[in-house]
């Protein structure tokens, strides 16, 4: 006689398929609530001051801010250098921390994907073979087969939109990892930048001093001259041997100061010092931006990676509390499973030992002992510590705007003024040359009139460098422009 297939009680089925119908009416929708971004400020710009022009006098390249401009892709290339362009592409190629950004984002994204994986069916298969005698008692029969296989599917319901909440949380936190891997982008570009115009300030530094010291050399030999010819104290030619001894110090440490330039742009770059050597870049071949784009701070808080990953950080805190919210609700699995018994595998699936069952299972919180409340409302509050986070980030944001486009105004005035101081000096130490020569002066005042024009074209130098930085800072605070990981 043929046995039937297991099948559940009528009642009990209807009941099972009422309380499935009755959770999928009832969660519609998602538990907890549905992320919003916060609101772009209203603010227009980010100073009391007018930031549109940072004008250095004529004699140096005037700069003008262009409001609510577009960043450009490379923004690097507005200093017009091949080399330095060469160079950041070289970093952003091989770069060991970009490869661990974006790594770390591929893991984000097989996250999503794993939680994503949730919403279907889940499949398995359990097979068994075996061979042995069967022993009843008195009599034993000789050796047979057996063999079984149990093909199961099971199905979780998402009845109150836990499953989706937890894949919400897991594509926030890859939107975190793919703002941080701009944020790398970012420091690595502006690192190179910054690398390669302190590379150039100490060539032009020790360029500086170098003319200086050819100076020093040429007083000391006028000195000389002129004590052999009873005109100068021996007093004059110890003097002049002290501020050339003295001017000497000076060109080690800047020469050290470009070495470690050079170093430190290898390892950006993704190379050993002993395998790569930067250009040797210079201001000759570095231009000054003459534009500067600045981005409305409505437009800063949707790009700048920091700012974007605050937010995204937000976006998971909240994915958090409508999982923990989910908690709360009862939780639907659907069940099946057949399976198949035989005395030898070709008869398997001939056998008429069949079993089937299909069922659905309900599993509901009574009582947690304040757990699951607990756990809510925990994710209730590390929103808000996470929505203070975001607010912060926002001002800080905004504060290093705004001190880039102060520190452009001032280094145009402070290059304004030491132009002026360095013309002054330069001036004045021919005058007095020339006044010597016609021995009309005394070494005394070369060496006054040569330490205005040392202190004055090393500040001029200073202040030119710094004028390049802060204009690569304005990039960096804008946040640089928005790439996507290949």
């Amino acid at each position: 006689m043929n046995e039937r297939p297991f099948a559940m009680p009528a009642r009990k089925t209807a009941l099972a398929q009422s309380a499935v119908m009755a959770s999928l009416l009832a969660g519609c929708a998602a538990v907890g609530p549905d992320f919003v971004a916060p609101a772009a400020p209203a603010l227009t710009r980010y100073t009391r001051d007018d930031p549109t022009r940072t004008d250095a006098g004529s004699a140096e390249v005037g700069q003008r801010i262009a409001i609510d401009t577009a960043m450009p892709a490379a923004w690097w290339q507005a200093f017009e250098s091949p080399d330095l362009d060469a160079t950041v592409g070289l970093a952003l190629a091989n770069s060991p921390t970009l490869e661990t950004a974006l790594a770390t984002l591929a893991q984000a994204r097989q996250n999503v994907t794993a939680a994503r994986g949730a919403l279907y069916p889940q499949l398995a298969v359990d097979a068994s073979a075996g061979r042995g005698n069967l022993n009843s008692g008195r009599s034993a029969s000789g050796a047979v087969n057996a063999s079984a296989i149990t093909p199961s599917a099971s199905y979780s319901l998402d009845a109150f939109g836990a499953t989706a909440r937890r894949i919400e949380q897991t594509e926030a936190l890859a939107d975190v990892q793919q703002a941080q891997w701009q944020a790398a982008r970012l420091s690595l570009a502006s690192g190179v930048v910054l690398q390669a115009i302190a590379l150039a300030a100490a060539i032009e530094e020790a360029r500086a001093v170098q003319d200086i010291i050819a100076a020093d050399q040429r007083n000391l030999e006028l000195v000389q001259v002129s004590a052999a010819a009873g005109k100068s104290a021996g007093l004059d030619v110890l003097t002049a041997e002290s501020q050339l001894a003295g001017d000497r110090v000076l060109l080690p440490p800047l020469l050290q100061s470009a070495s470690a330039a050079r170093h430190a742009l290898a390892v950006l770059a993704g190379k050993a010092p002993v395998e790569w050597t930067p250009p040797a870049f210079d201001f000759a071949s570095l231009a000054l931006p003459r534009e500067l784009p600045l981005a409305l701070p409505s437009q800063l808080v949707r790009h700048r990676p920091d700012i974007q990953a605050a937010e995204a950080q937000l976006h998971a805190a909240n994915a958090a509390i409508g999982v923990a919210t989910a908690q709360l609700y009862p939780s639907i699995t659907l069940t099946a499973q057949w399976t198949a018994a035989a005395g030898s595998g070709g008869a398997l699936f001939a056998s008429p030992f069949n079993l089937w069952g299909i069922a659905a299972g309900l599993v509901a919180p009574v009582f947690s002992g304040g757990t699951l409340s607990a756990q809510r409302d925990a994710a209730i509050d590390a929103y808000a510590a996470q929505l203070g986070t975001y607010r912060q980030t926002v001002l800080q944001a905004f504060g290093q705007v705004a001190d880039a486009l102060a520190a452009l105004s001032s280094a145009a005035a402070l290059l304004d003024a030491q132009r002026k101081a360095l013309d002054a000096a330069q001036a004045t130490l021919d005058l007095t040359q020339q006044s010597f020569e016609a021995g009309q002066a005394s070494f005394l005042q070369i060496f006054v009139a040569q330490r205005l024009y040392q202190q004055a074209r090393l500040g001029y130098v200073q202040a030119k460098s710094q004028r390049y930085a802060d204009s690569a800072q304005l990039f960096v605070a804008i946040g640089g422009a928005v790439a996507q990981p290949q």
